[in-house]
């Protein structure tokens, strides 16, 4: 053991369960932040069959808008990280419903940990903070961690990207202005595929349920960053070991792909499903998307390739990633084991 104590808000969420297993492994003491304490036993069961620390593992009931429920909860904790974010399947009406949760929960967070003295705090971000937001001219260039999405441009953003920029970008704010005695590191996630451990999941395994169940009847011409849940997970504990970490933003991606690539990867491993891995034409997606809500996010990749270096994890942690194909197929295998599709 090495007695460090680690709060995790979301834990129930996609990437919070693998971080939890993560932690657990290499020896943490952890609470995790629930919305509802009734998940809690379904959750205990889940990660102990990953873990063989699962006494290390506790639960805290808090809501991210509950400003003094934060301060409770980091009480006593070494790190905090931040992994809980309103992610809707579908869009709200009023984009401050996105916007507001994601900004004051992080807001909450980093003000009980600067009050607890907590030493360091992981806040988990997106890629979409830094390839969005661009003109034309500047879709051509690579972008790094130096780079930030521009909100004001609203033909290039969508409600989603604005709340996790805006979010980040408080996070920062908030650091250079009372955050003197603590440290803060962003990671910046691209699609997170990987196992799936339960029947609630990380909404970019979607794209992989879709496809295998056949429900897509061609694929959009889109591309995005993959990288696998597991490697977040490892990531996020990195940077709380490595202290040179600290005042950074990492990107995390295996690598980009296209949908067609993705359904390709499926269609050679499970040859008895009935995969499509042909491309739509632009105009079909636009129009499916009318009556496909979930698809509406998308629309902003469509035909377009945005370049970034993500090495910069890489190269400064030695972060060594799983590959992107086995991120879609471990996500697969565990679709099926599960029973999410037959």
């Amino acid at each position: 053991m090495n007695n460090k104590e680690v709060l995790l808000t979301g834990v129930s969420g996609f990437l919070g369960s693998h971080t939890a297993i993560e932690l657990l492994n290499r020896g943490y003491k952890v609470t995790g932040t629930l919305r509802d304490l009734k998940r809690a036993d379904s959750l205990r069961s889940i990660i102990s069959k990953h873990t063989d620390n699962i006494d290390n593992l506790s639960f805290f009931q808090a809501e991210l808008l509950d400003k003094e429920v934060w301060k409770e909860a980091s009480m006593n904790k070494d790190y905090v990280i931040h992994a809980a974010s309103p992610f809707p399947r579908e869009l709200p009406k009023d984009e401050n419903d996105l916007i507001i949760p994601a900004k004051e929960g992080t807001l909450n967070v980093l003000n009980a940990a600067k009050a607890n003295n907590v030493k360091r705090v992981i806040l988990v971000s997106s890629i979409s903070t830094v390839v969005y937001g661009k003109t034309k001219a500047e879709m051509d260039q690579v972008f790094t961690e130096e780079n930030w999405t521009d909100i004001t441009n609203k033909t290039d953003t969508k409600p989603y990207i604005r709340s996790k920029t805006i979010a980040e970008k408080a996070a920062w704010d908030f650091m250079e202005r009372e955050g003197a005695g603590m440290e803060m590191v962003s990671i910046l996630p691209g699609a997170m595929l990987g196992p799936v451990l339960e029947e609630d999941f990380g909404t970019s395994a979607n794209i992989v349920i879709k496809i295998l169940d056949g429900k897509m009847p061609a694929m959009p011409k889109i591309a995005f960053e993959i990288v696998d849940v597991r490697s977040v997970a490892q990531l996020l504990v990195d940077v709380i070991e490595k202290k040179h970490a600290a005042g950074n933003r990492f990107m995390a991606s295996s690598g980009h792909m296209t949908m067609k690539q993705l359904a390709n990867v499926l269609k050679l491993n499970y040859p008895d499903k009935k995969i499509k891995n042909y491309e739509m034409p632009n105009f079909l997606s636009r129009f499916i998307a009318l009556f496909e809500p979930s698809l509406k996010p998308i629309l902003l990749d469509l035909g377009i390739t945005r370049k970034i270096d993500a090495s910069k994890a890489k190269r400064v942690l030695g972060w060594k990633p799983i590959t992107k194909e086995d991120a879609i197929l471990d996500c697969a295998k565990s679709i099926l084991n599960i029973g999410i599709i037959n």
